[in-house]
């Protein structure tokens, strides 16, 4: 039997049940939702299994209150493959008022038309995503971000080195990854992606979609990671580069479709108050669940990462993201990134529930710094602080060595030492 590798998300999980009736755990397929959930659980539902469908299909149409019988807490592995059990949970909730009934995973958001009720008080959701790079062991954890919002003083050394930090963005955070030996564990991403394209994509709602399509789509995301690239690009990447016609409805809806998947997320534009009336911009930017699926996507090799270090450098961002959203989020904080009509801009604005925030830039290499944490200290002449508040910590996140703190109160940070 697997040993368990423990998750971040397993205290909120743990917290969650104890005082909502459900707790709903989405995220990418692959990314161990289920294998978690397992842990808290003592009785499953596994609603993709082929031998039941007949069975599971006869109950769905006739009385699904049958699929709630069961040792509680009861789990619904992929339950939006029947989604009239939310609103047999909603009922049942709403009848016991008990807490900590029920966990469902999903993989995809169901069709909204196929819910009567919301689950207002009811249901918790939790969003994972595949591993950090402490979850799996690359970060020794020395370095807490909540150490850093609270102004600590911090002094760490990575083992990881550049070759190690491409190694774990063409692995990814895929729990599975772990338990493969050799280079075979560098395939599991490539086939994550061809299994999305080629199956996930019309899984989701039915609806069948032009694969070549939806490949052009993607490897463009990937070509533009971690920018506020605006779908004009996307459409010019499809048609120039993949030689396809395409039109913005079409991209509109292959978009929304990954975002259904958990593969595509937006960051939005901050909201800060600024001194000036400098105008922002407003759109998202767009970064994927995993690193590993924009290399794979376009089909890189390591050599390729560490000859064109300018674009792994974007990549490195959105691993960073990746680990900042799952750290971040244990602690009740958001992310947000801004950019002015000038062009200035900042990778991540980090924001606590108690209104406390911070900026940060990502950086892959040492000799970046200096400047990272230049543009920090020129951001913060920007931000009105009677209104928003000194930051509580400027942070330069890097695939360098070392952690510590400079002369000047700019925190360095390497991503082989962060923790939540």
């Amino acid at each position: 039997m697997k040993r368990y590798i423990p998750r971040i998300i397993d205290d909120t999980l743990k917290n969650k049940l104890e005082y909502m009736g459900a707790v709903v755990i989405e995220g990418p397929k692959w990314c161990g939702k289920s294998t978690t959930a397992k842990q808290f659980s003592n009785s499953i539902l596994e609603l993709q299994d082929p031998d039941k469908k007949i069975q599971y299909d006869n109950i769905s149409d006739t009385k699904p209150s049958l699929f709630l019988e069961g040792d509680k807490p009861r789990l619904f592995d992929e339950w939006q493959m029947y989604p009239v059990i939310w609103d047999s949970i909603r009922t049942d909730i709403d009848h016991t008022g008990l807490k900590g009934q029920y966990i469902l995973t999903g993989s995809a958001k169901p069709k909204k038309n196929n819910i009567m009720h919301t689950g207002t008080g009811r249901f918790a959701k939790l969003l994972m995503r595949p591993m950090s790079l402490y979850e799996s062991g690359d970060s020794d954890g020395k370095v807490s971000l909540k150490d850093i919002i609270q102004g600590k003083e911090i002094s760490a050394i990575s083992n990881l080195e550049l070759e190690d930090i491409i190694k774990v963005m063409i692995r990814g955070g895929w729990p599975e990854t772990l338990n493969i030996d050799g280079n075979n564990k560098y395939e599991v991403a490539k086939d994550y992606v061809k299994s999305l394209i080629n199956e996930d994509v019309e899984s989701v709602d039915g609806v069948e979609r032009d694969k070549i399509k939806m490949d052009a789509i993607l490897k463009s995301i990937s070509r533009n990671i971690s920018t506020a690239t605006n779908k004009s690009t996307i459409i010019d990447d499809v048609v120039n580069i993949f030689s396809k016609e395409i039109s913005r409805p079409t991209v509109d809806d292959y978009l929304s479709t990954l975002e259904k998947l958990f593969v595509l997320e937006y960051v939005p534009a901050t909201n800060l108050n600024l001194r000036s009336s400098i105008q922002l911009r407003t759109s998202s930017k767009i970064e994927l669940v995993d690193p590993s699926i924009a290399v794979a996507s376009l089909g890189l090799k390591k050599a390729d990462l560490i000859n064109d270090l300018n674009f792994t450098g974007f990549i490195f961002e959105n691993l960073c993201y990746r680990d900042l959203k799952i750290y971040a989020e244990s602690i009740g904080a958001e992310l947000f990134y801004y950019r002015d009509n000038k062009d200035f801009e900042i990778d991540f604005i980090l924001r606590t529930e108690n209104g406390k925030w911070g900026a940060i830039e990502i950086k892959l290499g040492a000799r970046q710094i200096d400047e990272a944490a230049e543009n920090l200290k020129k951001f913060r002449t920007k931000v009105n602080i009677e209104k928003s508040g000194e930051p509580a910590f400027l942070l330069v996140l890097t695939g360098a060595s070392l952690s510590y703190v400079r002369d000047d109160g700019v925190y360095v940070v390497s991503i082989g030492n962060l923790k939540n």
